[in-house]
């Protein structure tokens, strides 16, 4: 079941997210983050879940943007399954449900950024058998 993650229950997405976001290392923390900064910039999160638990075994943030090279888009910043439900489609699930929001909010793209590695190669073939392509290289400095 794939269902958005709302305040009060933020924290149930904290253990999947960690895998990707492992400097990350408090729920309760990552709960305010979301809610409190993040969400009033457009931040939405969104998780797959497997009965019985309270947890997700996926989850998916995204945003919103409008830019001049994309038109409006749906940017997925963070994609990240908890190792012990991977390899049972939660991640297409979820590309599959942020496709879906995207035409439904009238978006012309659908963007993701992805480390690389070969730790990521895994997330890769994902992304790559559910349709996306590699667009661009992402430059990044720090200041």
């Amino acid at each position: 079941m794939i269902d958005e993650i709302l305040p009060p229950h933020t924290a149930r997405g904290f253990a999947a997210m960690r895998e990707l976001r492992p400097h990350l290392t408090d729920a309760a923390a990552f709960a305010t983050r979301v809610d409190e900064l993040q969400r009033p910039e457009g931040y939405r999160l969104v998780g797959a879940f497997e009965a019985p638990a309270d947890d997700a075994a996926a989850v998916a943030g995204f945003r919103l943007g409008h830019n001049l090279p994309w038109g409006r888009f749906l940017y997925v910043d963070d994609l990240s399954t908890a190792p012990a439900a991977r390899r049972r489609g939660h991640g297409r699930a979820l590309l599959e449900w942020l496709a879906a929001e995207a035409a439904r909010l009238g978006c012309d793209q659908l963007h993701l950024d992805s480390g690389v590695g070969l730790d990521r190669s895994d997330a890769h073939r994902l992304y790559l058998n559910a349709g996306y392509v590699i667009a661009s290289h992402h430059f990044t400095r720090p200041v």
